[in-house]
């Protein structure tokens, strides 16, 4: 059981990868979409943009809705839309046709990813889950982190169409797998659409919402403009920037594997310590920003706390406040990170125009503290609940 449980994750995190890897890696491609549609750079960035708007739509309802099927039929069904996606995208000559394709895959990304989490986590003892569920988040930094690498060197070195075909060939070879390797995996106890929907009527779910939000936008108020910061204030050339972004995503991984092991042994404790971890390195960052070698050392740390220790966390603070509806939670637990990511996205820009590079660590910071409070707030109505429970046993 074990080893089949082990070869489920794989496949799970493998998937997550080919699906992170088809959403992130096109960011390494724009200029080449640019130039192959003949569209504007930034127009080209509608085909970041609008598949992460479809995945913040799509997000709480279609888990939702595909949350009675058996979990083999939705792997198959979603690594087959992305294979064939990944193909058409190959040969799409009209740039809108290319951009509805990517709406379409946005749309059926958060149906796959909200049910790697809950197999993962329902394929091993409760008290395990954390650390399933920080397995299959490797695919996901993964994904967002050599997706883009891996494209652009494929565009450099072959086609644009070379690279959209790699896309291609990941979902496809997961797909084989999963119809060859995955039993079938029929929903044992199905729950309604009004029961799943119930969980919205919980404050704890929204202020852990609201702390996923939170606790995003201070990565990503920081993370989108991480190579402008490189690039000016700690003046690194483009070849040194290349190198610190790969720290960073191979701390991404660490950070995964770390986080699996505090959150099953102590979760509240790790999720109270993070704000004040986080701050501490953002702090660093601005005073020693203009130092290259302090910064490739703060980055490593970064993207252990960022990247990977804070995914997790965000996934268990949903997860946990509505374990009776894991596909929806896992839903809505993707659409507060998009949400996040596009708030903290936006607000750095405006520090940037506003007062300069350097000071968009504010951003992160501001948000860490009010992500604290929030977190305070959360585990104060956690406790009357544990104090209750102990009487009662």
């Amino acid at each position: 059981m074990t080893k089949r449980n082990n070869l489920l994750i794989f496949i799970l995190t493998i998937g997550v990868f080919g699906i992170l890897n088809t959403e992130m890696g096109v960011i390494g491609l724009l200029p080449s979409i640019s130039e192959h549609f003949n569209v504007s750079i930034s127009t080209a960035g509608l085909a970041v943009s609008l598949f992460a708007i479809a995945i913040a739509v799509a997000g709480p309802t279609l888990p939702l809705l595909f949350s009675g099927i058996d979990r083999k039929k939705i792997m198959l069904l979603v690594l087959g839309v992305f294979t064939l996606g990944n193909i058409a995208s190959v040969f799409i000559s009209n740039f809108t046709i290319l951009l509805i394709v990517r709406i379409i895959l946005g749309l059926f990304h958060p149906i796959y990813c909200s049910m790697a989490f809950t197999v993962a986590a329902s394929s091993v003892k409760p008290e395990e889950a954390p650390k399933a569920v920080s397995k299959v988040f490797i695919g996901v930094s993964a994904g967002m982190i050599a997706g883009v690498p891996i494209a652009s060197f494929i565009d450099s070195a072959f086609s644009y169409e070379m690279a959209m075909a790699f896309f291609a060939i990941v979902t496809a070879i997961m797909l084989i797998a999963a119809l060859i390797f995955v039993p079938s995996m029929p929903v044992k106890e199905r729950l309604s659409y009004g029961t799943q929907l119930t969980v919205l009527k919980k404050p704890i779910l929204w202020i852990s919402i609201v702390t996923v939000v939170l606790l995003n936008a201070s990565v990503f108020g920081v993370y989108s403009y991480i190579a402008e910061y490189l690039e000016t204030v700690t003046q690194m050339s483009s070849n040194i920037i290349s190198l610190t972004l790969f720290v960073f995503g191979g701390a991404n991984i660490i950070g995964n594997i770390v986080a699996g092991r505090i959150l099953t042994n102590s979760p509240i404790k790790s999720i109270l310590t993070f704000p004040l971890l986080l701050s501490v390195v953002y702090i660093l960052l601005f005073f020693t920003g203009e130092f290259a070698v302090p910064m490739v050392i703060i980055t490593f740390l970064w993207g252990i706390l960022a990247g990977g220790i804070m995914a997790n966390i965000n996934q268990y603070l949903i997860s946990s406040s509505a374990p009776e509806a894991p596909d929806f939670a896992n839903g809505l637990f993707i659409s507060a990170c998009n949400v996040g990511t596009t708030i903290g996205a936006a607000v750095g820009g405006l520090f940037i125009s506003q007062m300069g590079a350097q000071y968009v660590v504010l951003v992160g910071i501001l948000s860490l503290i009010l992500g604290l409070v929030t977190i305070l707030l959360r585990t104060y109505m956690l406790t009357p609940t544990k104090q209750l429970s102990k009487k009662v046993s």
